[in-house]
């Protein structure tokens, strides 16, 4: 059994990880007045590491926030039972970036593709910046502010230049419009499509793994199902589409001075309903098929389906709790789903099969109301062994500027928070609307533009300890 020279009370202690930094199994005599910083010192020292690597520590499914002795008082653990603790690496502290100016609220942000950022505002225009924080190109596919905004994988495409975009918007349609990025100091959009079913400013789009489907939420009720082929003539007749879209547009004028093709409208293949009013939000499952979807609502419930035969399959009925958003972890097992009564429930979506009221597994509590939740995607670059930790990670934006990091081992207060813009005297926090996470970056969009934080590597705990 290894010891520690001290004459300190002492507890057993054995050391576990899932990081290729392994101890030999054995038990440590561990004073119980020491806290993370030691504890990372004496597993460095026993690996005899090069470079001094940080490590959190979880015990019993919570992260070591204060002393041992201060743990095994509060969960009544005798000074005989030996602890299991496992370790994790940490990075450092949230670092600000850059920041990316708006004239008007961004609703939405995304950080998925390498070099570049993607924001759609209030104004129904789509930007497109670089990480040097330029502005590449503008294009305004809405006529009323958008909602949504995510990028359609097109797996079988070969041109990596090109990317299809999906937006959501207050004028009651959904867009797609590409862009072409093969002259990254000129990119160029053309909008393809709008897609038609909604009588009510649309709240979220999102497209299946495989880029086949894209599924559209409204504050009608209704989520939409349409494929992402762009038709020869209209489906639906301009004289049946909501709004009378028969009133005159504004042409569009490409560059060589002719005249854009016109948008062609879609209708939808299939429409889920089910939900008794506003759906805030509704998500792709995990599958490469897009066979499942999860959506969220005013109503209080979330909602699993079958999108292949357009019916609910389970129903999470919470009491009096609108939802806003919903994420779901990496394994798919998880939903995350912000409210209004300023918590986010993690619901364990395998055991919801009734409509009767279901409890939360945890519950993340905000000093104001969480508008957004994004979860990390595993790096590309990072270590295999460490990417089964991102399944536990997320951040939230919420209406009192702060995001907020969070690891669901140990829900009881976020591991980090940081304010995105600062507050001018007598006007209040801006509200954050949009989070994004990928490779390390968290974008976060809202009333004060863009700005963008380093956070981790997307697979690793982010702590300030």
């Amino acid at each position: 059994m290894a010891s520690t020279s001290t004459s300190e009370p002492t507890h057993p202690v054995v050391f576990t990880t899932q990081t290729p930094y392994a101890l030999p199994s054995q038990k440590f005599m561990i004073p119980t007045s020491w806290k993370r910083y030691q504890l990372s010192q004496l597993v460095n020292k026993a690996l005899s590491l090069p470079k001094p690597i940080p490590f959190e520590f979880l015990v019993q499914g919570e992260i070591l926030r204060g002393t041992l002795a201060e743990w095994c008082a509060e969960k009544g653990v005798g000074e005989e039972e030996t602890l299991e603790i496992e370790y994790f690496e940490s990075v450092m502290p949230p670092q600000r970036m850059s920041t990316l100016p708006h004239e008007d609220w961004v609703s939405s942000i995304s950080c998925q593709l390498p070099g570049y950022f993607l924001t759609a505002s209030y104004d129904g225009a789509i930007r497109i910046f670089d990480y040097s924080q330029k502005l590449l190109h503008t294009t305004a596919p809405h006529s009323a502010p958008i909602s949504s905004l995510c990028i359609v994988p097109e797996p079988s495409r070969a041109d990596d230049s090109s990317h299809l975009l999906a937006t959501a918007s207050q004028d009651l349609t959904a867009r797609l419009t590409r862009i072409d990025l093969s002259s990254p100091s000129s990119p160029k959009a053309h909008t393809l499509a709008s897609l038609h079913l909604h009588t009510a400013p649309l709240s979220s789009v999102s497209a299946s793994p495989s880029g086949a489907h894209i599924l559209t939420s409204s504050w009608d009720g209704l989520i939409g199902v349409f494929d992402t082929s762009i038709p020869d003539a209209d489906e639906v007749p301009a004289d049946e589409v909501a709004g009378g879209e028969r009133k005159k547009r504004r042409k569009v004028v490409q560059e060589d001075g002719s005249e854009a093709p016109r948008p062609k409208r879609k209708a939808p293949t299939t429409v889920l309903k089910s939900h008794t009013a506003r759906v805030s939000r509704v998500v792709f499952g995990p599958e490469a098929k897009g066979a499942s979807a999860y959506s969220c609502g005013f109503d209080s419930t979330v909602r699993t389906w079958d999108v292949e035969n357009g019916v609910c399959t389970s129903t999470i009925t919470a009491s009096s709790k609108p939802f806003l958003d919903i994420a779901l972890t990496a394994n798919g097992h998880t939903a995350l789903a912000a409210s209004t009564d300023r918590t986010v429930s993690q619901y364990d979506l395998r055991a919801a099969t009734t409509s009767a009221t279901t409890p939360s597994v945890a519950t993340l509590t905000h000093p104001a109301t969480p508008s957004c939740i994004a979860v990390a995607r595993p790096s590309a670059s990072a270590p295999a062994v460490s990417t089964s930790a991102s399944e536990h990670q997320l951040v939230t934006g919420a209406y009192d500027g702060v995001v907020r990091l969070w690891d669901l081992r140990s829900t009881r207060a976020a591991v980090a928070a940081f304010r995105a813009w600062e507050s001018n005297a007598g006007t209040g926090p801006k509200k954050v609307l949009s989070v994004d996470w990928a490779r390390g970056l968290v974008g976060v969009g809202g009333e004060g533009g863009v700005e963008v934080w380093k956070v981790g590597e997307g697979d690793r705990i982010t702590t300030t300890a």
